[in-house]
Parts: C-alpha cells; sequence; structure tokens
C-alpha cells in the first residue's frame, strides 16, 4: 500500500476528465486549486463513473534530503491510477471549495473502503437438461 505520511492531501471534489495525464492534472493543480503541484503534498482525483483515480504527487529524490529547505529537488511526478473493477468510490460532489483536505488516513479508508460496498454476487451453476 502506498504510505503518504506526513503529506498534505488534497482531494479534488467533483469530476476529472481522466484522459488528463500529468501536466493536465498539474494544471488543474495550479489554476484551480491555486496549490503549487511541486508541494510537498498529493493530490487526489475521481472519474465521472467514480470507479477510477489518479494521484499525482511530485517525486522526491535522495537529494533532496540534503538540499537547501524550501527549495523543490525532487525528480518528476509520480502518477498512480487504481481502477476499480466492482463497485465505486465514495466521492464528494463540488461545494464551496475545489478541494477537500484528507489525512493519509482518511485516503487509506477511502482508497480501500469500497471493499466494505461491494456485494459480491456468485455465479451459481443451474442445471440443464440437455435434448
Amino acid at each position: 500500500m502506498l504510505s503518504f505520511d506526513g503529506k498534505k492531501i488534497y482531494l479534488s471534489c467533483g469530476v476529472t476528465d481522466m484522459r488528463k495525464s500529468i501536466n493536465g492534472l498539474s494544471a488543474i493543480v495550479e489554476t484551480k486549486f491555486a496549490l503549487n503541484p511541486f508541494d510537498n503534498a498529493v493530490f487526489v482525483f475521481c472519474n465521472r463513473n467514480r470507479d477510477r483515480l489518479k494521484i499525482l504527487e511530485w517525486g522526491w529524490s535522495f537529494a533532496s534530503l540534503t538540499a537547501r529547505p524550501g527549495i523543490p529537488d525532487g525528480d518528476g511526478f509520480w502518477l498512480y491510477l487504481k481502477r476499480l473493477e466492482k463497485g465505486r468510490f465514495r466521492w464528494p460532489s463540488v461545494g464551496d471549495d475545489p478541494t477537500m483536505n484528507l489525512t493519509a488516513e482518511e485516503l487509506a479508508i477511502l482508497l480501500g473502503g469500497t471493499r466494505v460496498d461491494l456485494k459480491l454476487k456468485r455465479n451459481e451453476v443451474i442445471e440443464r437438461k440437455i435434448s
């Protein structure tokens, strides 16, 4: 499981076009949220059907630990994708704020909480007479 302890987590309320990749999602972070995508933060987006999530994170390298404080020294973005085969994510609609702040624990519940909502149907075999 991914670990985002110590990072700010921003959830994008409403739906996001999942055709967007790193550049498109980071543009949303800058323009719509007025945040810096290079910060020590994670940005979570969901599609209209609520069966796919994308998580955008600036990748921090080992060199950043010894770099000057306040200056991002990552080596690139990470883009995680999760697709559900059954069920849907519980996702907030657009309200007054375009984002919602979550803790790492709340994100873990959101990512794994769909297991509770899934109703796994068992395909039962029905006997048929062959004539």
